[in-house]
């Protein structure tokens, strides 16, 4: 997996086809749905069929949104999964409490035996006052992100800005408790691929590092939008290149103040554009 996955592919797992497809799209990671993209008489099919995926690895990493943690649905997709080898995460939907993250950590054994890497979805206005003792719940706990649909539904949000502070409440949580930036939620219409990149400008200016798609079209346009761009990988590199001299902290001709801070974030745009 890449240091820094920039695009989620989400793929229903009624639709064995369709995940097929999505695991040569070009995703960084492939996730596949049991929750809200599987029909209630297709679950016990949809769950079947991602054990199977799952028996073997592949060699793009493969996580799996189980159903509503208050569900007994969710207890059948943990006991189903856990273990197999080729998974790679569980996303787990609608999280509200810390308790909730520990107990899945300690009960749901991997391929290692540890438990595997655990994703939170906070998708309601009480996840977000609890973002932080979620995010910091235990150490299985890879990345927080957001569930927009369900979280403007709870808010009764009707502008997209409405929810720009819930949105820099999970970017805050996720760094003060080690975790990576969060990915943005997906951007329903497929279609509209300008107010998808408008959308992913907006969220890379709150500190979002990448996206979860629902299309394969909509993968090229996340990237893009993520990936640094020639000015500012010129400027990243001179920022590395003058902390190497013996100066290290000082002005470079535009003003910018090279500390310690500052280089982390050049190397982390250098980074991103020397994926692998």
């Amino acid at each position: 997996m890449t240091p820094y996955p920039l695009t989620w592919l989400y793929a229903p797992g009624d639709r064995p086809k369709v995940v097929a497809k999505a695991l040569t799209a070009g995703a960084d990671i492939v996730v596949v749905d049991l929750e809200d993209a599987v029909a209630p008489d297709r679950k016990d099919y949809a769950r079947a069929a991602t054990a199977e995926l799952l028996c073997t690895p592949h060699p793009v990493p493969v996580h799996v949104r189980v159903n509503a943690l208050d569900t007994p649905l969710a207890a059948a997709d943990l006991t189903a999964l856990a273990g197999l080898p080729g998974l790679s995460g569980l996303r787990l939907p609608k999280v509200t409490a810390p308790g909730q993250i520990t107990r899945i950590a300690r009960t749901t054994p991997s391929a290692g035996q540890g438990a595997p890497p655990l994703y939170a979805l906070l998708e309601s206005a009480l996840a977000i006052e609890r973002a932080y003792t979620i995010a910091s719940a235990h150490p299985a706990l890879r990345g927080v992100s957001l569930g927009e649909a369900d979280l403007r539904a709870d808010l009764g949000v009707r502008a997209d800005a409405g929810l720009d502070w819930s949105r820099s409440r999970v970017v805050v949580a996720a760094r003060a408790a080690g975790l990576p930036p969060p990915a943005q939620s997906i951007h329903p219409d497929i279609r509209d691929l300008e107010g998808l990149a408008a959308s992913c400008a907006h969220g890379r200016t709150l500190g979002f590092l990448g996206r979860a798609a629902v299309h394969p079209r909509q993968l090229p346009v996340i990237e893009r939008a993520y990936l640094p761009t020639e000015a500012e990988l010129e400027q990243a590199e001179t920022i590395v290149k003058a902390a190497m001299t013996e100066q290290g902290a000082q002005a470079l001709q535009d003003g910018t103040f090279v500390d310690a801070a500052v280089v982390a974030a050049a190397q982390r745009t250098l980074s991103l554009a020397h994926r692998s």
